[in-house]
């Protein structure tokens, strides 16, 4: 502890704040009689005061301290007592001199500012006495003045989310101390909220925390509160000044919703798509009624939860009327809005989209392509963009769009050979920026790109062909955020931009009818990146942006002139605050992380607003008709729990449920990016930023505006911290046996293991600390496991995993057998681009990337029989599949297809000793598989059952009859896995599995 200065009397030192702060912690209760010397009551004196009055007109101080010695006494503590207010532009103090006849006495703050008269102090005398400007007189300013009016505040807190029996608020009014902890009783208002009204006198406000009296705090984070005078509320560590009393009786409600209007019905084939505009309510809208007449089925009703309805399996060649209503909670129900009809055509001669496979997701290994960079099959659509040159791909002949769907078909053979039975493919709307091969960048959500699409290889086309392959197709989403350019049919910002000599290369001439779409190719420009819809030189209606193309006094890199509105941005006022964010993320793990934008080519959607939920449920209800079997959520962190919980997830397994069944909406997998490059278990202790979060859904009632409720939502569980989230047995044994999950309070979103994936530079870590996370998931067992992806290697690398041929088989024979699903980064099966920095965007080629062109490794020919099984292989390709991290990944995905255990199981360490070692079962029906693992090094296994247990890697046979097995150490990248009744070894030995 550093030693704190005493400062001398009248001469205050610089510690003054501290000092003052700690008199705080340190003062007795007020009344509380101060220690005195035994006197004998004859010797009882006449005591004398002084009353001394101080001018604060000419200070400007916010509080008024007097530090005092009595003639022959002692001087006060610093800062000395506080003055309160006399009358206008005066405080007072009254002291107690005893027989002393006057008093030394100085002023100050109370924050180091001092008036000690000049270095002399003041000598004062007894009776009134003024202080003003210097001056020493003797009366009372105040005589003839009243006392100014006692301001009040009524505080009113709410403990509805913290389960406490009683109230108190220590609080300190503007200029004064602070109530003696823990402050004072609040009374009991009304359910959930207490009251407490302060009389705060000149003050204009006070600084409150609120406890419980038995220790508990909320001090707001430790800012503490600010409240005004007037009715106050604080709930969930929120103000609301000037509220009205919370426990004022709540009239009924019964005002009906807006009627809704813009009602537009539009049939494709026998379906209709209804749309409308939000209807209005004081209390919030709950549903829609939606009324169809018409047809040979008479009138039928149909609640709705969204602002768009598709009605399907309508009869060819009629015309239907529809009606909307709008419900309120209280049951209130608007009128009728203006019919809108629509006449169905002819009935598909076949079906217009396919059928996910439906089968529990756990059961399918996923390997992760960059379409536009695995495999070309089709170089008509590629596209080098705006930076072709640039970046210097142009040179290596190397088209950031480059790889496609028909090239991901012709080696969907390749895929399976390999063992995988689930493909996750990256975003495939229609993109659009300088850079957006990746797919990221969305501005047409309702359009593939067809960049990655030809004749005969569409993205339905590749859909088919891996579900007649027995393989999945995960699609990458994103909810978040759109291009830079807004999105298609929400809305899309209009630029300045001016053709004179500087910039004409830039922008392009508007071309009527020519619309973008990211290939056909501007036959005026000959640049296939057309801009010429989105700027204009004269000022838009309605433009929020400021300063319209005036110069900003800026140069672009070229020496250009930058001009006010040239470029999109969170703060430039292009965006509707209704539909887009205005912020730039300032602390990751705070709230504007949700509600604020990432990147400059990244603009964030509004998603709490309902046109943005209703445009983005409707895009990717495309692709569930479609037939995908899952969706992987991009940046799923950015957007609260709340919304994901209200209205997206739900809305998926509405829509998978209504086209393809309650089986295959059970096992539709979503699985979400929480981004927590962290290593351990709570991001940085924020549990609305950790990864096993999205899991649940909400445990409690939250304000029907989406907005709110997010942020009720952020408060409420950042202050109910790490120990109090909800925890889960699904991914554990019980002992030995399986026992069913409990799933009931499942929100919907599985999630990316981020805390094995940032210990992934060694295998153990990764397993201990995977583990330590699991008892917080609601499932870990659906946990997508990789080591490297097309953002980070472990430990936030910015390179591709480049920890050695060992290491990589050690990794995965650890993803194969332990929980959660072994996902693989395409290319990793043969260490493509160890080392090489995965993304450096136009500043590099991509040739030299982690997202380099993969199609060379895998031309030839490649024909899979089964999973893991290639019958034959010609070329490249052939090469590739005989490499030692290959044919490892086949025979892990042989042994994991041949054990269910290994699949979704649960597992346990009861019991086990050695570094990754485990053990796993599932019981369903007639299938009871229990496997024990150990990952490279010795272990031994105690307590299980009894039996003949076979290891799937060597065929090994063990007869355990006292509970007990133990394993030699196979090696690193090696593997064994005794299974109880097991069906012998498992494929042929390799480079690893041996």
């Amino acid at each position: 502890m550093s030693r704190i200065p005493v400062p001398r009397p009248g001469r205050p030192g610089a510690v003054l704040a501290l000092a003052a702060g700690l008199l705080g912690l340190l003062a007795a209760p007020p009344g509380a009689p101060s220690p005195s010397p035994r006197t004998s009551p004859a010797a009882a004196v006449a005591e004398n005061t002084a009353t001394v009055f101080y001018w604060t007109k000419t200070k400007n101080w916010t509080a008024h301290n007097l530090h005092y010695a009595p003639d022959g006494g002692s001087w006060t503590t610093v800062p000395g007592v506080a003055m309160e207010p006399a009358c206008t532009d005066w405080v007072k103090k009254t002291v107690s001199l005893g027989t002393a006849a006057g008093l030394q006495a100085t002023f100050n703050n109370g924050s180091g500012t001092w008036d000690n008269n000049g270095g002399r102090n003041y000598a004062l005398g007894t009776g009134n006495i003024t202080v003003k400007d210097g001056v020493v007189a003797h009366s009372d300013p105040c005589a003839d003045t009243p006392p100014p009016a006692s301001a009040k505040a009524t505080v009113y807190y709410s403990t509805e989310a913290l389960g406490w029996t009683t109230a108190n608020l220590h609080y300190q009014p503007a200029g004064g101390a602070w109530t003696a902890v823990p402050g004072v009783g609040m009374q009991a208002a009304c359910a959930g909220w207490w009251k407490r009204e302060i009389d705060l006198g000149t003050a204009a406000s006070l600084k409150a925390a609120f406890n419980n009296g038995n220790g508990t705090w909320d001090n707001n984070g430790g800012s503490d509160y600010t409240i005004g005078t007037g009715v106050s509320t604080v709930r969930n560590r929120v103000v609301t000044a000037n509220a009205a009393d919370p426990c004022a009786a709540t009239p009924p409600d019964t005002r009906a919703p807006t009627v809704p209007a813009g009602v537009t019905a539009t049939a494709d084939g026998v379906s209709v798509l209804l749309s409308w505009d939000p209807a209005t309510d004081d209390r919030g809208v709950t549903k829609y009624q939606v009324t169809r007449t018409g047809g040979s089925g008479g009138t039928v009703v149909t609640d709705v939860a969204s602002t768009v309805y598709s009605d399907t399996g309508l009869a060819e060649r009629t015309a239907y009327t529809y009606t909307v209503r709008a419900v309120d909670a209280a049951g209130n129900v608007s009128a009728a809005s203006a019919p809108a009809t629509a006449t169905t055509g002819d009935r598909p001669a076949t079906p217009a989209t396919g059928k996910p496979l439906g089968t529990d997701p756990r059961k399918d290994p996923i390997y992760f392509v960059l379409t536009a960079r695995f495999n070309d099959g089709d170089p008509s659509n590629d596209r080098g963009g705006s930076q072709h040159v640039k970046s210097g791909n142009a040179a290596n002949d190397d088209p950031m769009f480059r790889g496609d769907f028909k090239g991901l078909i012709q080696k969907l053979d390749y895929v399976k050979g390999l063992g995988f039975s689930a493909i996750w493919v990256t975003p495939v709307v229609l993109n659009r920026s300088d850079y957006d091969y990746h797919g990221y960048h969305g501005w047409d959500f309702y359009k593939v790109d067809p960049r990655l699409e030809s004749a005969g290889a569409s993205y339905q086309d590749l859909i088919d062909a891996a579900h007649a392959k027995g393989m999945k197709i995960y699609q990458d989403v994103v909810y978040n955020h759109s291009s830079r350019w807004g999105a298609k049919g929400l809305f899309v910002p209009t630029v300045y931009g001016v053709r004179d000599s500087q910039w004409s290369w830039y922008y392009d001439e508007k071309q009527p009818g020519f619309e973008y779409d990211g290939l056909t190719i501007d036959a005026k420009t000959g640049k296939s990146y057309y801009n010429g819809d989105l700027w204009s030189t004269a000022e838009p209606a309605g433009n929020t942006c400021v300063n319209w193309g005036k110069p900003t006094g800026g140069k672009s890199a070229e020496g250009y002139t930058v001009y006010n509105c040239q470029w999109p941005s969170p703060t430039s006022g292009m965006f509707p605050k209704e539909l887009y964010h205005q912020c730039w993320i300032g602390n990751w793990e705070g709230e504007d992380s949700r509600s604020c934008w990432l990147h400059e080519d990244l603009a964030d959607f509004n998603t709490e607003n309902a046109t943005v939920q209703n445009y983005l449920i409707g895009a990717y209800d495309k692709y569930i008709d479609m037939g995908v079997d899952g969706f992987r959520v991009d940046t799923a962190v950015h957007i609260p729990r709340t919304t994901w919980n209200r209205r997206f997830l739900p809305a998926i397994q509405e829509r998978v449920t209504q086209r393809h069944g309650a089986e295959a909406a059970k096992n539709f997998f979503v699985f979400g990016e929480v981004a927590a490059f962290v290593n351990d278990k709570w991001n940085r202790g924020s549990v609305n930023h950790s990864a096993q979060f999205y899991t649940w859904k909400e445990r409690k009632e939250y304000d029907a505006d989406d907005a709110k409720a997010a942020l009720e939502m952020y408060d409420y569980e950042q202050q109910q911290g790490t120990g109090n989230q909800p925890t889960s047995t699904n991914a554990f044994l019980d002992g030995n046996s399986y026992h069913t999950p409990d799933h009931s309070r499942f929100s919907g979103m599985n999630v990316i293991d981020m805390r094995m994936h940032m210990n992934f530079g060694d295998a153990q870590n990764a397993f201990s600390n995977g583990k330590d996370s699991d008892d917080s998931y609601n499932d870990a067992t659906y946990n997508v496991v990789y080591v490297d992806s097309h953002d980070y290697g472990p430990n936030k690398s910015s390179e591709r995993y480049a920890g050695g041929t060992d290491a990589w088989a050690e990794n995965m024979s650890l993803m194969w057998t332990f929980r959660g699903i072994p996902t693989l980064y395409y290319g990793s099966e043969i260490e493509f681009q160890k080392g090489k920095k995965i993304d450096c965007g136009p500043t590099c080629p991509l040739a030299d990337t982690g997202r380099a062109y993969f199609g060379d490794h895998v031309t030839g020919s490649v024909t899979a029989t089964d999973f893991s099984q290639v019958s034959s292989a010609s070329g490249a390709v052939a090469t590739t599949l005989q490499q030692p991290l290959v044919r490892h990944v086949q025979r892990l995905n042989q042994i994991r297809r041949a054990i269910p255990a290994l699949q979704t199981g649960q597992y346990s360490t009861e019991g086990v000793t050695g570094g990754m070692a485990f053990k796993r079962r599932y019981t369903s029906g007639s299938t009871d598989s229990f496997a024990l693992v150990t990952v490279s090094g010795g272990a031994s296994f105690t307590g299980v059952p009894n039996g003949t247990y076979t290891d799937a890697v060597t065929g090994d046979v063990r007869t355990v009859t006292a509970g007990t097995l133990s394993v030699a150490a196979p090696g690193k990248g090696n593997l064994r896995v005794y299974v109880l009744n097991g069906p012998g070894r498992i494929g042929t030995a390799g480079p690893y599995l041996k």
